[in-house]
């Protein structure tokens, strides 16, 4: 069975800005305001347990140390990449993540910085991102902070359905009120929050603010990344693209329709089923039932699988 694919349980966590979207993944959820679903996770804040197969319920993070074949014996530590789906139905705060480097000297316990990248999976009419900001240089960003002046120093993007945004550490960013996203990003859980619309939560306190380490990692001048798709196969049967190369991740896209063929050289691929329903099938006999809502990752054993069915899938690996 080393190239059955491991599916994972969700883990939902509760937000102030979340909702009830996510039910519509198929998920039953804890929280009026859930937020977040840690699809695949390995960070210590919420680790994925594994739901079927030899390996049920063990922890990624178990079978990350001990049973490296899985993964192609990787030389990091720590397993690399958190995929999560976020449900916004009110505006996040205005964050900024660390790159790897300042994550070690300011958070004692990060392994990496937080990169990330998002799919828009929904989007009301008029939802928007805040990504990036206006200033030009450090002493006209923090007079605007001092001014409150934040219609005018942050960048508004409008984003529909299918949008794909590349947001590296130390860019500036909120998730606008209405957007469903997924979410692939580093193994981090350090955020540094600039503004939170003076939001008030469930204990009548205002969140914790971090300005001073939101300062000391932003990008100023804000700098926008390159992001260059390319369609890596397209036939009858439904199309493969890829959305972003870096050097924490890579993601594709891929819509079919009956059944298509993957062959993507990496030692172990990530996989989240967004829309639709079908199979799994690679060799040995190897055939799985997916459906929106379903997370698993292919191991390192398998050098090609098939998708058989209609569905869209956002596919990772580092």
């Amino acid at each position: 069975m080393e190239k059955a694919p491991l599916f994972f349980e969700p883990i939902f966590k509760e937000r102030i800005w979340g909702g009830c979207k996510l039910e519509a993944f198929g998920y039953r959820l804890p929280f009026e305001h859930t937020g977040e679903c840690w699809a695949i996770s390995a960070h210590v804040n919420g680790v994925s347990n594994i739901r079927t197969g030899p390996f049920k319920g063990r922890t990624l993070i178990d079978l990350w140390r001990n049973e490296r074949h899985l993964f192609g014996h990787p030389k990091e530590q720590e397993f690399p990449l958190l995929v999560k789906i976020l449900d916004a139905q009110e505006d996040l705060s205005v964050q900024v993540h660390p790159d790897d480097e300042q994550a070690q000297q300011l958070e004692k316990d990060e392994a990496y910085g937080k990169s990330e990248c998002w799919y828009v999976i929904e989007a009301e009419e008029g939802a928007e991102l805040i990504l990036g900001h206006t200033a030009q240089t450090k002493e006209a960003f923090v007079e605007c902070v001092k001014k409150s002046q934040w219609d005018r120093l942050l960048r508004k993007v409008p984003i529909r359905q299918g949008d794909f945004f590349y947001v590296p550490s130390g860019t500036i960013h909120a998730i606008g009120k209405g957007a469903v996203i997924l979410e692939i990003q580093q193994s981090s859980d350090t955020t540094y929050r600039m503004y939170d619309f003076d939001r008030i939560d469930k204990n009548g306190e205002k969140r914790e603010l971090h300005l001073d380490q939101a300062l000391t990692v932003s990008l100023i001048p804000h700098h926008s990344p390159d992001q260059e798709e390319k369609t890596i196969e397209q036939h009858s049967a439904g199309k493969l693209r890829r959305l972003v190369t870096t050097s924490y991740f890579t993601v594709y896209h891929s819509a079919i329709n009956g059944m298509f063929t993957y062959r993507i050289d990496a030692d172990y691929l990530l996989a989240s089923v967004i829309k639709g329903e079908g199979y799994y099938d690679a060799d040995d006999g190897v055939v799985a039932p997916v459906k929106k809502g379903d997370h698993f990752l292919i191991p390192h054993a398998v050098e090609s699988f098939r998708m058989k069915g209609e569905m869209e899938l956002i596919l990772s690996h580092p």
